[in-house]
């Protein structure tokens, strides 16, 4: 049995729909949404989708003109939503919508061998930093074997991975990162392998 709803909730409820078709914006009218809390007046809403099976709730909120009154304040209209950042991220990557640009977070992977390596892979992780603000670095933590720390740094999806142990403790001044073709002084690019990986070596 439909409920009769008060003339005013009505009114508003088809002055929203008149927006909504106006902004060409599809929807569905589910008599029985609810929200689980029970400050809501008038209008509950859920964005949903059926990309992402059984957890199809991205978005969800509603009207709650009546809260800040509740809570002692003057009446107040109001309005929110609560929203899924993993779920809308999760539906971005099923639907491919992400820029490569983005999906990858990381530029340079800076692996360190040796603890001393390590102490100064954060001075060169900072400098690189300052000097290219632009730059996504990433230092490796927890150590690790060569292979195990390039494994690391291709899973990252960096485009380089700077190296920093023994041989290059050994020159001064092992500085640098290299992106879109700048470079910081006093350093060279020595040679790219594997994949998405490189070493530096003073000039």
């Amino acid at each position: 049995m439909r409920r009769k709803w008060p003339t005013t909730s009505t009114k508003n409820f088809e002055g929203l729909k008149a927006r909504l078709d106006a902004a060409g914006i599809p929807y569905v009218i589910n008599p029985k949404l609810v929200r689980g809390l029970d400050y809501y007046s008038k209008t509950v809403f859920e964005w949903v989708t059926d990309k992402l099976g059984a957890q199809g709730t991205v978005c969800a909120g509603g009207r709650y003109d009546g809260l800040v009154e509740q809570m002692g304040g003057k009446p107040t209209a109001g309005v929110g939503f609560a929203m899924g950042i993993e779920r809308l991220v999760l539906l971005l990557e099923t639907l491919e919508q992400i820029p490569q640009e983005i999906s990858r977070q990381v530029d340079v992977y800076l692996c360190a061998f040796g603890e001393a390596a390590e102490l100064a892979g954060l001075t060169l992780a900072e400098r690189v930093r300052d000097q290219l603000p632009n730059l996504r670095l990433q230092v490796n933590a927890g150590a690790g074997s060569f292979k195990s720390q390039f494994k690391k740094a291709d899973k990252s999806g960096a485009l380089y991975a700077l190296i920093l142990g023994d041989d290059e403790m050994a020159v001064s001044n092992p500085c640098v990162a290299r992106a879109n073709n700048k470079a910081l002084p006093g350093m060279r690019l020595q040679h790219t392998w594997p994949p998405a990986s490189c070493r530096v070596e003073a000039v």
